[in-house]
C-alpha cells in the first residue's frame, strides 16, 4: 500500500510539474498570431507577453513559420524563444515604430522610434533559439541615405524635433537635425541580466544588438548578417557592465563589435562608463573594424578582455578612437590570442584624431586619454601594420605588443606616445620602415625582427 502511495503521489507531482510547465510557455498562435506572415502579429505577441507578465514571466514561444511584426517590448521575466524554422520579420512601416519611446543615438539621449526589440528598466529578459529574425532594414537605410541638407523634413523627423527641445546635444549638434534616427534592432535599457543566445539577426536598420545602461548582459552564439549598409554595427554594449560575448560570427556594414560609452557632453555628463567586458571565441568577417572602442567614450571605457578571436576581411582589426573635446579614458584593455587575415587598412590602431583638424587646446575634462593597454599573441596579414597617434597635449600612453607577427605592405608608425613597449614583434614589410616614431618618450623595444615580403 506505501508503495502504491509513492507511486500516485510521484504520479500526481509529475502531472502538476507538468502543468506548471506547459503554463510557462506562451505559444503565440494562441494569441492571434498566423505563421504564414499573412498578418502583422504586433498585437498578439503582445498579448502573449503581458499573459506572461501576469504570471510573473514565462516563456513567449514562436513555433516554426513566418511572423510579420512591428516593435516588440519586453518586460521582467521574459524569454522570447524562437524555433529552428520559424522567422520573424520586422514591418518597414515606419508608422509602426510610434510612439516614440527613451533610447539613445550615438551616444546622446533621445526620444525616437521604437527599436525592434525594446525593454526598459526590466530584469531577467531573454531572446533565444535557432530561429531567425529580419529586420528589413533596406528601406530605413534608403530613407537616410536620400536625405540632403536643407529639405523639408518628414513628418517623423517633425515628432522628433517636437520630443527633443531640451535634450544635451553633441559638441556639433548637426549630427542630430540633419538625418533621420533609424531605430536599433535589439535595444534593452536600464535592463539586469540580459540574454541573447543562438539566433540569426539580419538586415537591421541601425545598430544591431545594442544594449544600453545595462548589468550582466551575455551574448552567447549569436549570428549577424548584415549586407553593406549605414551604420549596422553588430554588437553595440554601450555604458553597460559585466558584458559577456562569445561564440559569435557576425559580418556587418559598419564596426563587428563596438564598445562605447556616451558622446561629448552627454556622455560626460551621464558618466556611465563601459566596464567589466569579456569578448571571446568570435568570428568577424565584413565590417569596418573587428572590435571597436569608441568613438563615443566619454564616459569612459575601462576593463576590456579581447580573447582567441578571427578577423578575415574587416577593414581593421583591434581599432580604438577618439576625438580632442570627447573626453573620457579609455584604460585597462587586454587582447590576446588573436589571428587576423585579409585586414584592408590597419590591423591594430589606436587614434585620438578621429575628428581631423581640431585645433589644440588645454588639458581639461575635454581631453580624452588612452592608457594601459596590452596587445598579445597575434597573427596579421594586414595592409598597414599598426598606427598609434596621441594628440600633442595628451599622448598615448602605456602600450605594449607581445609575441605579435605582422605581415603588411606598411609598417609601424608611433606619434605622439609615451612608454611604449615591443617585445619579440616581427615584421615583414613590402615598402618602406618597419618602424616610424615621431614625438615619442620612453620607447623600449626587443627582440625586434624585420624583413620583405
Amino acid at each position: 500500500m506505501k508503495k502504491i502511495l509513492q507511486a500516485v503521489a510521484f504520479l500526481t507531482l509529475l502531472t502538476f510539474s507538468g502543468h506548471l510547465f506547459a503554463q510557462q510557455y506562451y505559444n503565440v498562435l494562441k494569441y492571434g498570431a498566423r505563421n504564414d506572415s499573412s498578418r502583422k502579429a504586433t498585437t498578439a505577441i503582445a498579448k502573449a507577453i503581458a499573459a506572461a507578465s501576469k504570471a510573473g514571466g514565462g516563456t513567449v514561444y514562436f513555433p516554426a513559420g513566418k511572423y510579420l511584426t512591428g516593435p516588440i517590448h519586453l518586460k521582467s521575466n521574459i524569454t522570447v524563444l524562437i524555433d529552428a524554422g520559424a522567422e520573424l520579420h520586422f514591418s518597414d512601416d515606419f508608422d509602426d515604430y510610434l510612439p516614440m519611446v527613451k533610447s539613445r543615438y550615438e551616444g546622446v539621449d533621445v526620444t525616437s522610434f521604437s527599436p525592434l526589440f525594446y525593454a526598459y528598466e526590466a530584469e531577467n529578459i531573454a531572446i533565444k533559439g535557432r530561429g531567425i529574425i529580419d529586420g528589413h532594414g533596406k528601406k530605413w537605410w534608403h530613407f537616410v541615405e536620400g536625405y540632403q541638407e536643407g529639405q523639408e523634413r518628414s513628418k517623423w523627423q517633425v515628432i522628433f524635433d517636437s520630443l527633443n527641445k531640451n535634450i544635451l546635444l553633441p559638441d556639433d549638434p548637426r549630427q542630430m537635425k540633419r538625418g533621420f534616427l533609424r531605430p536599433p534592432f535589439i535595444q534593452p535599457m536600464y535592463c539586469k541580466n540580459v540574454q541573447i543566445e543562438g539566433i540569426t539577426i539580419r538586415n537591421s536598420p541601425f545598430w544591431t544588438v545594442n544594449p544600453e545602461f545595462c548589468e550582466n548582459v551575455t551574448v552567447n552564439g549569436v549570428t549577424i548578417n548584415n549586407p553593406p549598409s549605414p551604420n549596422t554595427d553588430g554588437i553595440n554594449p554601450e555604458s553597460c557592465k559585466y558584458v559577456h560575448i562569445s561564440n559569435c560570427h557576425i559580418s556587418v556594414g559598419d564596426d563587428c563589435i563596438t564598445i562605447k560609452a556616451g558622446k561629448d557632453i552627454p556622455g560626460r555628463t551621464k558618466a556611465a562608463p563601459a566596464q567589466n567586458y569579456t569578448i571571446t571565441n568570435c568570428t568577424m568577417l565584413s565590417g569596418h573594424g573587428g572590435v571597436v572602442i569608441g568613438s563615443e567614450m566619454s564616459g569612459d571605457v575601462k576593463n576590456i578582455t579581447i580573447s582567441n578571436c578571427i578577423f578575415d576581411g574587416t577593414d581593421r582589426g583591434i581599432r580604438i578612437k577618439t576625438a580632442r573635446g570627447r573626453g573620457g579614458v579609455v584604460e585597462d584593455i587586454r587582447v590576446d590570442n588573436i589571428v587576423m587575415k585579409n585586414i584592408r587598412d590597419q590591423a591594430i590602431v589606436l587614434d585620438m584624431e578621429y575628428a581631423k583638424g581640431l585645433p589644440l587646446e588645454p588639458v581639461s575634462e575635454r581631453t580624452p586619454k588612452f592608457r594601459n593597454i596590452r596587445l598579445s599573441n597575434i597573427t596579421a596579414y594586414t595592409k598597414t601594420a599598426l598606427y598609434i597617434n596621441g594628440l600633442e597635449e595628451m599622448p598615448i600612453q602605456e602600450i605594449s605588443l607581445n609575441d605579435v607577427y605582422f605581415e603588411a605592405e606598411q609598417g609601424i608608425t608611433i606619434r605622439k606616445a609615451k612608454d611604449i613597449e615591443l617585445n619579440k614583434v616581427r615584421i615583414n614589410v613590402k615598402k618602406g620602415s618597419p618602424l616610424v616614431t615621431e614625438n615619442v618618450q620612453q620607447l623600449s623595444v626587443n627582440g625586434f625582427t624585420s624583413g620583405t615580403k
